[in-house]
């Protein structure tokens, strides 16, 4: 889990605690000390900041002196809505919402965009009912609708609404349309390292700006991922003893102790 804390990574990460929500673009001098704070190089967020406008995620413009400085594009602060009801917005699932269907297909002179559908349609948390047949919680539409058209994926997809009706028992299908395995190591991964975190600070220690930005952007750089690994799914398909409730506690518990105070390090 700790290799994930990548340059580019953790300034993803910066932009999508705080650095949206200040209202002037930050100069690249400022970007290199916030990120310096997580023992990040220069070179790498230099490098990180490039790939961000290449991307067009990042745009240059002026700060309040003049001077050229960066801020999220229209694009960008879309992408960081849609995570936000992943990251966020965590509620109790419910069976009877039902799911939605991505069902894709490509010409043979596109099949490119087939291994791009797949991959994208698995980094949004579907699983894989076939080869080109994709299933996911029904509250995931939005998302998905906006992430393949902002992708130009969506020509090849047709996104569907329904429920399961058989003939496998749900639980059974669901173990067959996700690596319940592997995502029960990622929240397992989470716990050991974010729960001695909440225990340090939940002890009655007070955190300095600092150390509260620094450990706040380190669990959010953990926690990110897994609600795209983990699409949330009902309590009664998964099995006993499923761990992604406790990192959703974890995580939420991090983000009230330290969230606001570490705000107080971007001001400084």
């Amino acid at each position: 889990m700790v290799d994930q804390h990548t340059s580019h990574s953790l300034l993803v990460t910066f932009y999508a605690a705080y650095g949206r929500e200040v209202p002037s673009p930050f100069p690249l001098t400022r970007l290199l000390r916030l990120l310096a704070a997580l023992q990040v190089d220069g070179s790498s967020v230099r490098s990180s900041v490039s790939r961000l406008q290449q991307r067009g995620l990042l745009v240059l413009e002026e700060d309040t002196e003049g001077a050229t400085a960066h801020a999220l594009s229209v694009q960008a602060h879309q992408l960081l809505a849609d995570s936000d009801r992943r990251i966020y917005d965590r509620h109790t699932p419910r069976l009877a919402d039902g799911w939605v269907l991505a069902v894709f297909s490509a010409p043979e002179p596109e099949r490119h965009h087939r291994h791009q559908l797949r991959s994208q349609l698995e980094q949004l948390g579907f699983g894989s009912a076939a080869s080109d047949v994709w299933i996911a919680p029904a509250r995931l539409y939005e998302e998905t609708r906006h992430t393949l058209r902002r992708r130009q994926l969506d020509p090849y997809v047709e996104l569907f609404r329904g429920e399961h009706l058989g003939f496998a028992a749900t639980a059974e299908a669901v173990a067959n349309w996700w690596d319940l395995a592997a995502i029960t190591k990622q929240h397992q991964a989470f716990l050991d390292e974010q729960e001695p975190v909440l225990r340090k600070w939940s002890a009655g220690q007070v955190p300095t700006p600092r150390e509260a930005y620094r450990d706040y952007l380190l669990a959010l750089d953990s926690w990110r991922r897994l609600p795209y690994a983990d699409p949330d799914l009902p309590m009664e398909l998964l099995p006993v003893g499923w761990p992604g409730a406790r990192s959703a506690e974890v995580f939420a518990a991090l983000h009230e102790l330290l969230r606001d105070a570490g705000a107080l390090f971007i001001t400084t």
